[in-house]
C-alpha cells in the first residue's frame, strides 16, 4: 500500500523503469488486466441493489433513507464521470486510474465501518464517483491497442465491464445473506487493492493528450452538448432507458422478499439471468448493420415497454425471469446503437462525447432509483411497473420522431468478443442507412 501512494503522489514526470513504450501496443495480460480492473469497479457501484433489503433490515429504524442507498452511487457515478473522466484528457492516465483506486479503496473501507444510514448514503455517493474509473481504463484500451487489434482489445475489456456488474450483484448478494452487508464491502475492498496492485505492475504509461486547463475541459462538454444535436437525442433516449433498467434492479430485492420469501442471494441470481437478454446484443448489432442504429433503438424502447408488462401482470417469478431477459434484451440493444450514433460525431473528442453520453445516462439511473424506491414506498412493485414502464414509453416517444439531417452521420461499427459491435476504435467506418 505505501509503495502504490508512493506511485500515485510521484511527479509524472520522473523515469519508471517498468514503463512500455506506447508503440509496443498492448499484450493479453494487459488486456485482461483492464478488464478485470473494469469489472471489480462495475461490481462496487452495483453490489447495494441485491442486498438493499439486508441494508434496510440493518437500519430498521431509517429503512426510507437506506433505500437512497443504489440512487446515491448512481448519482455518484454520474458526477464521476462528468469531473473526473474528462481529466484523461491532460493527465497521464495509469496515474489517474491509480489514484481513483486508491481513493475507491478508502470508500469502500469507510462504507464497511458505516455507522448510519445517512453516513452509508453519503459514502455510496464517494463509491459511485470513484468507480468511474472503468470509464478512464476503457479509453486508455482504445489508446494502447494496435489498431489492426483495438477493436477485439476494447471487446474484451468490456466484457470485463459487464461480467463485472453482472457477477458482482451475484457475489454482493450471496455474501450479505450469509455474512451480512458489511463483509461485501470488504470484499470490494480487498479487490479493489488487489486490483490496483496489479495496475501497478503491469498498466504502461500513456502520452497526455492536452494541456487545456480543467476549466476548459468542462466548458468543452457544454459547448459538444449544445453543437450536437444527435448526442442529445441519444443522452435523453439512453438516459430513460437506463432509468427503467435500474428502477428494476433497485427494488427486485424488495419484491423477491416481501412476495416470495426470497433473500439477498435470489436477487443477486437473477444477475446471471440477465446474461441472457445481453447476449442478444450481437442480433440487435446485425439488425442496426441493416435497418440503421435508430430502427432498433426504437424496438429496444419498446421491448422495454412490453418487459415491464410482462413483469406487472404475470406476477410470478417466472414472470420476473421473462421480463429481465426482455428488459436486458431492450436496454442492450439500444444502447449499442446509441453508441453508434455518438461516436460517429466527432473522432477526436470521443472520451468526452462518451463523458456527456454516459454522464446522461446514470442521471436517468438515478432518477430511475429515487423514483422506484418512492413509488414502492407509497403504493408497491405495481407503481414500481408503472413507473419503470413510463420511462422507455417516454424514450419510445422521442425516439420515434425522425432524426434531423444533423443526425445522419457515417457510424463506425467494429464486432468483438460473441459478435457484439465494438464502437469508439478507429478501424472501420461505414455509411448508416437512417430512416
Amino acid at each position: 500500500m505505501v509503495k502504490l501512494m508512493d506511485e500515485v503522489c510521484r511527479d509524472p514526470a520522473q523515469p519508471h523503469a517498468e514503463n512500455l513504450e506506447m508503440s509496443r501496443g498492448i499484450g493479453r495480460a494487459t488486456t485482461l488486466v483492464m478488464a478485470i480492473a473494469c469489472g471489480v469497479a462495475a461490481a462496487t457501484l452495483y453490489c447495494n441493489q441485491p442486498m438493499l433489503g439486508v441494508i434496510k433490515a440493518a437500519f430498521h429504524d431509517q429503512t426510507s433513507v437506506a433505500g437512497f442507498v443504489p440512487m446515491a452511487s448512481q448519482i455518484g457515478f454520474a458526477m464521476g464521470l462528468l469531473l473526473l473522466v474528462p481529466l484523461g484528457d491532460r493527465i497521464e492516465r495509469r496515474r489517474l486510474i491509480l489514484l481513483q483506486l486508491t481513493a475507491l479503496m478508502f470508500s469502500l473501507s469507510a462504507a464497511a465501518l458505516a455507522p448510519g444510514a445517512w453516513t452509508l448514503v453519503v459514502l455510496s455517493a464517494l463509491i459511485g464517483i470513484t468507480s468511474s474509473v472503468a470509464q478512464q481504463i476503457v479509453p486508455f484500451a482504445a489508446e494502447l491497442g494496435e489498431p489492426s487489434r483495438r477493436g477485439a482489445t476494447i471487446g474484451t475489456v468490456m466484457s470485463g465491464l459487464l461480467s463485472g456488474i453482472l457477477l458482482g450483484r451475484v457475489i454482493a448478494g450471496t455474501v450479505a445473506e450469509h455474512f451480512g452487508w458489511r463483509a461485501v464491502y470488504l470484499l470490494g475492498l480487498f479487490a479493489v487493492t488487489a486490483t490496483a496492485g496489479v495496475v501497478y505492475a503491469i498498466l504502461p504509461r500513456s502520452q497526455v493528450k492536452t494541456q487545456t486547463s480543467y476549466v476548459e475541459l468542462l466548458k468543452s462538454l457544454a459547448t459538444l452538448w449544445c453543437d450536437e444535436p444527435a448526442l442529445r437525442r441519444a443522452t435523453l433516449i439512453q438516459g430513460c432507458l437506463f432509468g427503467s433498467f435500474v428502477a428494476f434492479w433497485t427494488i427486485l430485492a424488495l419484491e423477491l422478499d416481501a412476495h416470495y420469501q426470497l433473500g439477498a442471494e435470489a436477487a443477486g441470481v437473477f444477475g446471471i439471468v440477465g446474461v441472457v437478454g445481453v447476449l442478444f446484443a450481437p442480433i440487435a448489432g446485425k439488425i442496426a448493420d441493416r435497418k440503421g442504429p435508430h430502427a432498433v433503438i426504437r424496438i429496444g424502447s419498446l421491448i422495454m415497454v412490453v418487459s415491464w408488462i410482462v413483469i406487472g401482470v404475470w406476477g410470478t417469478v417466472a414472470g420476473l425471469v421473462a421480463g429481465v431477459i426482455l428488459l436486458d434484451f431492450g436496454e442492450q440493444g439500444a444502447l449499442v446503437s446509441n453508441q453508434h450514433v455518438i461516436y460517429a460525431l466527432r473522432p477526436e473528442a470521443r472520451n468526452r462525447l462518451n463523458t456527456i453520453f454516459m454522464g446522461g445516462m446514470f442521471v436517468g439511473g438515478a432518477i430511475g432509483s429515487g423514483g422506484a424506491t418512492l413509488a414502492w414506498d407509497a403504493y408497491g412493485w405495481a407503481a414500481v411497473s408503472l413507473f419503470g414502464a413510463i420511462l422507455p414509453a417516454l424514450a419510445l416517444a422521442r425516439a420515434w420522431v425522425a432524426p434531423s439531417k444533423a443526425d445522419k452521420l457515417p457510424v463506425l461499427g467494429v464486432e468483438g468478443p460473441l459478435g457484439m459491435p465494438i464502437v469508439g476504435a478507429d478501424v472501420l467506418w461505414r455509411k448508416a442507412e437512417f430512416p
